[in-house]
This record gives structure tokens, sequence and C-alpha cells, in this order.
């Protein structure tokens, strides 16, 4: 039985806060044992140091900064698909947002389309890129492939690669490893002068990716960029799949990822596989959903050895893009959940693929896209790869990237500490698919402070809220319980609470509440909506009274106001929901963002031609998915011409919004494409200002097809169309201009 009262004993300190609970509370608990030291010693890293003395190395926990652990953000984007007068604002956004890393793909066939001629000018100057990544602060990893993925024809690999069927493509095979060298060689180019070494923003070397065959290969590629110059602290693969036989240890650091659903999946059903593992805590690494269209990855499991690397990350799911075959759209909570339950789960790296959208560049001899016509396993827009990322294709910002935002001013600001605690799994935990009343929760600590983390959230299939609950964590020196009186879990909520927490030298036993960061002695948290707040210190720790705090209400204006033992004054500021996601830190200046302000102006759209019939749907590959329209399909799109106000102002990003129903839409500028779009339920967006006067004087045309009832696709259950007793569906909606007007 639970005793109607206990004291709390935190590090061997008896506190005199008397902790009451009801006899019908449910007390969940974990075990906390005091961590044994980092490994370290055994990483094959490059040179660590740079002209400044700084050095970037690793534990097996974290990375390290000068020798002391930290705690960065990665955003994933792609150079060459973002124009070049674009780059400098678009990464100020990203580093506004909490970036510290950009993560970029080298796309092979971006580069070397044609065999022997090389194109790194314009949107393809990756130099320029990474210079302008130095000159923002940004740090950066390059993807090199030579395989990459990224929904690129081929997976980066040009057509003359791809036509040597004499050769062993991503393998040791003699021909392919010469190509492979020239490629390197022409990225060390690039490369030259931006390494960490030489004072530059590039930290880190990715080879290949996704790759689960013969470590050797991977070897005579970390091998390959060194000789030709690479020399870079961190050398990188991705840890997914599993590999049957490891790297020698120390060789590549792996990187994970996780994703709340995804496009390529074979079926058309919602949440596929083992997608809801990413809405809980484990401690396993490796999502068998991650790219299980090409992987075929049946059974969870990491590598072994992987214990002996941190827990880094570089494809946590930012947004996901639709296919033509299974069109995702996820709501912002999805992408939010599972980025929470990666930190619970022990990241001691966020990674996030992608955090900005783009568009494919034009190719020389084919469009550059993945498609079944090519072999590969799904169809994607030709141009458009938005991925309905934090930061969209034409510089949108989406709603996720307030959140995340302010998760990572709370890493930068108490992240250091968090890299160096692992996780605890409660000793009662879900362990399947259909378990939606045992609470998802996880601690990381580092034997006295820590986190207990909370995920109530499950894509697409709402979780009941879980009333009465305390948590009880059995620490090396003591037992502790809170909250003081039993909570209900809100339905759908995520969030995270601190105990034994230092704030400017008092010590927080526990809050129900989310910290955010700091300046100075002044602490911002974010209220856990539908619990109260409750902030309860070690009243040795105060030269203050009180040191209980029951009940606080959110007030951007009117802080708590303490002082520690030793006589320093400290404040915390409680804010709600709205404010916390509009905080900001710049220049070490903390404010509320004032909200962005936007107007809309209707555009004229005249039907030129009603849609044809419906077309057939093929069913293309093993797995008979649905095939996306062909140019020729599009001669039955119905038709109009959108005209512009001749008054824009281009300065000021505008966008042009369809609001429409169908199958696909594209856009044509004088017979160009130049933005096309699978129905997802989303808007279908066109940044203007890419395309100057042309846009205003020149033909702008928009296609739609229909979308027909029984399409063998999937649609999210909240963006299905009601046919009604129509076979086909096909209406636009709107069509307006969308820019900011101020804040």
């Amino acid at each position: 039985m639970i005793s109607r009262s206990t004291k709390l004993v935190l590090a061997g300190v008896c506190a005199s806060l008397a902790i009451s609970f009801s006899l019908h509370a449910e007390v969940v608990s974990a075990s906390i044992q005091t961590p044994p030291p980092a490994e370290t010693g055994y990483f094959k890293l490059g040179t660590t140091k740079n002209p400044a003395g700084h050095e970037i190395s690793v534990n097996s926990r974290s990375l390290l900064f000068d020798g002391a652990p930290v705690f960065p953000v990665m955003g994933e984007m792609h150079y060459s698909r973002v124009p070049q007068a674009e780059w400098r604002e678009e990464l100020r956004k990203m580093k506004a947002g909490g970036v510290d890393i950009v993560a970029t793909y080298v796309f092979w066939i971006h580069h070397e389309e044609i065999e022997g001629q090389w194109d790194w000018s314009g949107q393809r100057d990756m130099k320029k890129f990474l210079q302008t990544c130095g000159e923002l602060g940004l740090k950066v990893i390059v993807r090199c492939g030579p395989w990459c993925h990224g929904e690129v024809r081929n997976g980066g690999f040009p057509d003359w690669v791809q036509a040597h069927k004499d050769w062993k493509l991503r393998s040791t095979d003699t021909n392919f490893l010469a190509a492979t060298k020239i490629l390197y060689a022409e990225i060390a180019k690039q490369l030259s002068g931006q390494l960490w070494k030489d004072g530059g923003p590039v930290i880190g070397i990715q080879v290949d990716n996704e790759f689960g065959g013969s470590p050797n290969y991977l070897m005579a590629l970390k091998k390959m960029a060194i000789e030709a110059g690479l020399d870079v602290p961190l050398y990188i693969k991705t840890g997914w799949p599993a590999m049957k036989t490891p790297v020698p240890l120390g060789e590549l650091l792996p990187l994970f990822g996780a994703y709340p659903d995804g496009f390529w999946s074979r079926n058309i059903k919602p949440m596929d596989g083992n997608d809801w593992e990413n809405f809980t805590f484990k401690i396993t690494r490796t999502d068998t959903g991650v790219g299980n269209d090409t992987l075929k990855v049946e059974k969870a499991g990491d590598t072994s050895g992987t214990e002996k690397y941190p827990h880094l990350t570089c494809e946590i799911g930012g947004g996901m893009p639709a296919s033509y075959h299974r069109r995702i759209n996820y709501d912002e909570r999805d992408v939010e959940a599972v980025v929470l339950t990666q930190l619970g789960s022990g990241s001691s790296l966020l990674g996030y693929y992608m955090y900005h959208g783009g568009q494919n560049p034009d190719g020389k001899l084919s469009t550059l896209q993945e498609s079944t016509a090519t072999g590969y396993v799904n169809d994607l827009p030709v141009k458009s790869y938005d991925f309905n990322a934090p930061i969209g294709e034409f510089g949108q910002i989406n709603p996720q990237y307030y959140w995340l935002r302010r998760l990572h001013l709370f890493l930068h600001d108490f992240g250091a500490p968090l890299a160096q605690m692992p996780t605890t799994l409660p000793d009662l935990r879900v362990t399947n698919k259909n378990d939606f009343t045992t609470l998802r929760w996880s601690v990381r600590s580092d034997g006295n402070s820590g986190y207990v983390f909370v995920n109530n959230y499950q894509r697409l299939h709402p979780l009941p809220a879980k009333t009465n609950f305390q948590f009880k964590l059995h620490l090396p020196g003591g037992e502790l319980v809170f909250p003081q009186q039993p909570v209900t879990i809100p339905a759908d909520g995520f969030y995270f609470w601190p105990f034994n927490m230092d704030l400017g030298g008092a010590k927080l036993i526990y809050a129900t509440a989310q910290p955010i960061c700091r300046h100075g002695n002044t602490f911002f948290f974010a209220e856990t909506p539908g619990v109260p707040a409750e902030f309860v210190f070690d009243s040795k720790s105060l030269k203050s009274s009180p040191a209980e705090f029951f009940g606080l209400k959110p007030d951007r204006k009117r802080p708590t106001n303490l002082k520690s033992a030793s006589g320093k004054p400290i404040q915390i500021y409680l804010l709600n929901e709205a404010d916390s996601l509009a905080l900001q830190k710049i220049d070490d200046k903390v404010s509320i963002e004032v909200p962005l302000k936007f107007a809309k102006q209707k555009v004229e759209a005249t039907s030129l031609r009603n849609a044809g019939p419906a077309r057939d749907i093929p069913l293309v590959g093993k797995s008979q998915i649905a095939a996306a329209p062909t140019d020729s399909d599009f001669t039955n799109a119905a038709v109009w011409q959108i005209k512009l106000p001749a008054k824009i102002d281009l300065a000021k990003n505008p966008l042009l919004r369809i609001r429409y129903i169908g199958d696909a839409a594209r856009l044509t500028l004088n017979g160009k494409l130049i933005a096309d779009n699978f129905f997802a339920g989303r808007p279908f967006d066109l940044g203007l200002n890419r395309y100057g006067q042309e846009i205003f004087t020149g033909d702008l045309r928009l296609e739609i097809l229909p979308l027909r009832k029984d399409a063998p696709i999937f649609i999210e259950p909240k963006d299905r169309p009601d046919f009604g007793t129509n076979e086909t569906v096909l209406k636009l909606e709107s069509a307006e201009i969308v820019q900011q007007t101020g804040n």
C-alpha cells in the first residue's frame, strides 16, 4: 500500500517538503543509476583543432567542443535545390530557429550529369554556399555520397554511371571506385579552405547513405576522402540499416533517424509497420521504417557496438513530402512529438531532414526527381521538394518551426549536461501498437538531476488523458515523488519537466513546467497546458521564502522573484503556450516576437479548358503502386490562365497560393514547368520573386487533373475530399497573393 506522505531524500540531503498523494494515485516509477564515465580514446578522427585553437571531438555520449559536452542542432538544406540569391536569408532563418550545423547532400548528378562536364556554378556552387554558412557562424556537415538518395534521380548517380552494367555500384568494384575518386577530388576542390582545420565551417563528412553491406566499401570511401584532402574532425555514416558486420570501432560515427510516417511505404494505409514506435521512448536507435521501400528491414535492432557511440541523429523528420501513391500531410504535432521522444530516448544531436525545403534544379538531359520510370520505387514531383519542412521551399515558415525553436533555446542554454545524461525507461512501458493506456515516459539523468519526458500523443490515433498521475524516481540519493498532488496528463500532450535543476544557485527540486532558456539569472519556463504549474525548491538553497509555488499563472510581465542562499536575485517567468512559442533570443537578447502579418489579394484565374476524362492509373513495380501522371496525361487537365496584379513588391517575397482539389497540379510559365504538386490537402505555393518580371508579363498557366474516387492512393483522412455521388472531383477553390506586410 502507498503511504499518504513521504519525505524527499535527494542526493543524500533530506528536504523539508512533505509530499502528499492520494491512495488512488497512479504512481509510475523508474530506477535511476549513476552512470559510469563516458568512454573515449577509440575514435579515429581527422584534425580536431582549427587555427583559433578550438577543438571538436567526441565521446561515447556526445560531441565535445574544447573538451566540454555540447548539444547542437542540425538542419538539412540542399544548396543545389535553393537559388543562390536566397541562401543567405534562408540560412539566417535556420540560425534564428536554433540551427547550429547545416547538413547538405552533394548530388553527383547535379554536378556531372554529362560525364566529364562538371558544373559548380549558380545554385550548384558549393564553395560559395559553404562560405556563406561560415560568414553566418554556421558549421556544416557535407554528405558526399556517391549515392545519396534524397529523392533524386538514380539516388544521385548520373545516368552514365547507372548505365555501366559492368560495374557493381556501391561496392569496392575498381571501376566504380575510380569514378567515385574523381567525384571526391572535385568535392575536395570545393571544400578547399572551408574545412575546420583551415578555419572554415566544415566539421564532418558523411560517406554514402543508408548502406548495410560490407563495411569494406565504407572504409574505402573514408580512405578516399582522406587522400583527397578531406581532413575533418568527424567522419560519419547513417546508423541505418543495422549492419551484420560492423564498421571497425571508432572509424565512422553512426547518425540515426526517425519519421512519424513515410511516403515510401508500399501500402496505402496510415501508420504502416512500426512507425508507432517513434511515438514511444526506447533505447534502440535504429528506425526500421526509414527507407524501408528499398532496405526491407523487418526487425528492429542496432548494429553491435552502437552503444559505444553517442546517440546522434541526422534524419528526424522535420516534415514529409507527398509521393504520388502516398500523400502524407503531417500535423505539426506529428513532428514535434517524435522530436521529443528522440530527445527523451537519449539523443545528443537533433538533426532534421528536411529543415528547409527546396526545388529540383533543371537538368540538361532529364528531369532530376526520383521516379518509377527510372526504376526507383517512388514518384515524386518533378520540381517540388518542399517536404512540408519547418521552412518551406520558398522560405515559408511552417508551424513546427516555432515549437522546435523553443526546444532549441533550451538545448543551447541547458543542453550541455543533458547531452551526458543517459536514458532510463520506466518499470512499466508500452510494448505494442494497441496499448494506449500505459503512460509513455522516460528519464534522462546523471543520477541526481535530470528531466522527465512525457509523450501522450500518437499520429492519427488520439490518446486519452491519463488521470491522477505522479512520478516516482528511485535515485541513488533517495526517492523523489512528484508533483505534490496527482495530475492529469492531458490528451495528446507532450512535454518535459526538470528535477533537481540548478537555477542560478537555487535548487529546483521539481517543476511542472518546461524550461526554455535563461538570460543571466532570469529563467523562462513554458506552462504545460492543462497542468497546474508548481515550482518547488530546496529551502536550504534559498535566502528568500517561500520555497514552494503552487498554481502559478503565466504572466509575461510579472516574474516570480527569489534569492539564492548566496543572496543573488533570481527571476522566473512562466509563459503561456503562445508567448513561449513566440520567445526568441537574438544576440543574447530575449524578447517575445510580434506575430507576422500577411495580406491576401485575389488573383484572376480565367478558365481556358475543362478537364477531360480522368486517366487510368497504371500500377507499377513489384508492389504494384500507383504511377504518377506523365506530360501526355496533362493534355486532359483543366487549364486556367493566371493573371497577377501589376503592383506586387517582390522584395516582400510574395507567394502565389493555390487551393484546389484534384489529383495533381502544375504551373507553367511560357510553356515551361516551374512548379508541380500532388494534392495532399496543403496549399500549392509558388514563390514569385524567383521569376522577376517574366512572371507578370508571361503566360502563366495552372493545370489540374481530376482525382478519381477509386484512385489507389493514400490521402490523409482529414484531407480526403467528399466525392458525394461523383466518381471524380476537381475544383479550383482559390488563387491569391500572400505577402508579409509587417510585424
